[in-house]
C-alpha cells in the first residue's frame, strides 16, 4: 500500500455515505498545528472553522497533546459507574469554575446531540410534563429526539417524521424590525404574541416541560437576539414552571467573549448542553443542571457507555487550565471586536456582503446577491472555493446557506486575522468581477 493515501481519497464516495463524502470542502490534511491545517497537498491552510468551534485552545495545543498522552498511559476506558476515575470527577469540579452560579451537577457524554438528549430527557422526567418547545432556526442535532427541536433546514428531518411533541415559535429577526421602531421592543413584543397565540390555540402551558434555544443561531445563520428577548423567555419559563434549556454546544467555552452565551446575555438557564470546545477535539459532552434537579433524574432514567471518557476528561482539565493561564476568553472578546471592525469596514467596499453578525469570535458573514440582495448560497460557495485555492478555511451556515461562518481558534492574533480578512476581501473582489462581466454579456 502506497504512503501516499491520495488514492484513498479518490475513492471516498466508493466508502463513505455522501452525508460524509460530500461536504465541503473535504481537504485533505496529514496534521494540524495552532491556527493552520497542513494539506496532503503540502500547503497550509489558515483555519477559519476551528472544527467547527471545536479546537479553542488551537489545534493539538501542547498541554492538552501531553495530558492525552498522560492519561493513555492510565486508563483507556471506564466505563464510569462501573468504575469511577479520578479525571470524571475533577472535570465535574474545575467545570463548576466557569459555569453561571447554579449548574454544579453533570451527566457526560460524547456529542453536542447527546447532551441534548440528556436535557429534554431530564426536564420530561422532572416535570412529568410531555410537550417541547423549540425556535425556528435552531439546530440541535440530528437523533430523533434531538430533531424534534432542531428547524434549521427541513431536508434534516424529510421522510423521519420526529415526535410531534414539539411546538416551534420564531427566533429573534432583528433585521424584521420596521424602520424607527427600536429593534429590542420588536423582538420582544413579537415573541410576547408569538407565545400567546401559542398558548391560546396549540398547547396549554401547564403541559410544556421546558423550551429548548440557542442563545445565538449557530447552523441557523449566526442570528444573535437582544438580551431582552433571551431574558423573557427566561421569564415566560419562571411564569409557567417551564425549564429553560440553553443549547452551548457551539457557543461554550469562550466562543461569546465569556466562557458561555448564559454569562454573555446574563441569563441562567435550569439546564445546559455543552460540548465541542469542551475538550479540544476529543468527544466529551454534559448535560448540567443543578444539584436539587439532577437529583430528580435516578439511576436508571439514563445511562451511557463510553461517556465521560477517561482520556477526553484529562484533555478537558487541560482545555481549562490553557483557557485560564492564556486568557483565551478575553482575547476571544478583543479579537472578536477587532475581526467585526475589519469585517465592517469589507462590507462597507463590497455590494456582495449583507450583514456582518458578531459576539466574541462567533462570526457570521453574509452573502447577498449584489442586484437583488437576497440570500446567496450559490455566490458563497464561490467565495469559500476562492479562499480555499487562496489558503484559508471557512465554512457556511444559514437556511439558504448564504452566511460564511467565522470561527476561527481562540489563540487568533491580529495578523492572523488580517491574513484572513485581506483573503476574503480579494475572494469577494473577484467573485463581484465575475458576476458583473456575466450580468453585463
Amino acid at each position: 500500500m502506497s504512503d501516499d493515501w491520495s488514492y484513498l481519497v479518490r475513492q471516498m464516495s466508493e466508502r463513505l455515505a455522501p452525508s460524509m463524502a460530500k461536504d465541503h470542502p473535504n481537504l485533505p490534511v496529514v496534521k494540524a498545528e495552532g491556527c493552520y491545517y497542513y494539506g496532503l497537498d503540502g500547503k497550509a491552510y489558515l483555519d477559519f472553522t476551528s472544527g467547527i468551534a471545536v479546537a479553542n485552545t488551537g489545534h493539538r495545543h501542547p498541554k492538552v497533546v501531553q495530558a492525552i498522552k498522560k492519561a493513555a498511559d492510565q486508563l483507556v476506558h471506564g466505563p464510569s459507574g462501573v468504575v469511577i476515575y479520578e479525571s470524571l470527577l475533577r472535570l465535574s469540579e474545575e467545570l463548576t469554575t466557569v459555569l453561571p452560579k447554579g449548574l454544579e451537577c453533570f451527566f457526560f457524554g460524547n456529542s453536542g446531540t447527546e447532551a441534548i438528549e440528556g436535557a429534554i430527557k431530564l426536564a420530561k422526567h422532572v416535570t412529568k410534563r410531555p410537550y417541547v418547545i423549540s425556535f425556528l432556526g435552531c439546530f440541535h442535532g440530528r437523533s430523533m429526539g434531538a430533531l424534534s427541536v432542531t428547524t434549521s433546514k427541513s431536508k434534516y428531518r424529510k421522510y423521519l417524521q420526529p415526535s410531534g411533541l414539539t411546538y416551534h415559535v420564531p427566533y429573534a429577526k432583528v433585521d424584521d424590525c420596521p424602520s424607527g421602531q427600536d429593534p429590542e421592543v420588536y423582538c420582544v413584543e413579537k415573541l410576547e404574541k408569538d407565545f400567546k397565540t401559542l398558548f391560546n390555540h396549540q398547547v396549554s402551558p401547564e403541559e410544556v416541560a421546558c423550551m429548548i434555544v440557542e442563545p445565538v443561531l449557530g447552523e441557523g445563520g449566526y442570528i444573535i437576539p437582544p438580551r431582552a428577548w433571551l431574558q423573557k423567555i427566561r421569564e415566560i419559563c419562571d411564569r409557567h414552571g417551564i425549564l429553560l434549556i440553553f443549547d452551548e454546544v457551539q457557543t461554550g467555552f469562550g466562543r461569546t467573549g465569556e466562557w458561555f452565551a448564559a454569562q454573555t446575555f446574563g441569563v441562567t438557564p435550569d439546564i445546559m448542553a455543552i460540548a465541542k470546545g469542551i475538550a479540544s477535539g476529543l468527544p466529551l459532552s454534559a448535560t448540567v443542571a443543578s444539584k436539587e434537579l439532577m437529583q430528580k433524574w435516578p439511576l436508571g432514567s439514563h445511562g451511557t457507555t463510553f461517556g465521560g471518557n477517561p482520556i477526553a476528561c484529562s484533555a478537558a482539565l487541560a482545555t481549562l487550565e490553557v483557557m485560564k493561564e492564556e486568557k483565551l476568553v478575553e482575547n476571544s472578546k478583543a479579537m472578536g471586536k477587532y475581526a467585526h471592525e475589519k469585517l465592517s469596514e469589507l462590507k462597507n467596499q463590497h455590494l456582495s456582503i449583507g450583514s456582518i453578525r458578531a459576539v466574541g469570535l462567533m462570526i457570521g458573514i453574509e452573502i447577498v446577491d449584489p442586484f437583488t440582495k437576497a440570500p446567496n448560497g450559490e455566490g458563497l460557495m464561490s467565495i469559500l472555493n476562492k479562499c480555499l485555492q487562496k489558503g484559508v478555511l471557512f465554512y457556511l451556515c444559514g437556511n439558504s446557506g448564504e452566511v460564511i461562518r467565522m470561527i476561527p481558534p481562540l489563540t487568533i492574533t491580529k495578523k492572523e486575522i488580517d491574513e484572513g480578512v485581506r483573503i476574503l476581501a480579494e475572494a469577494v473582489t473577484e467573485y463581484e468581477t465575475e458576476t458583473m462581466c456575466v450580468r453585463s454579456s
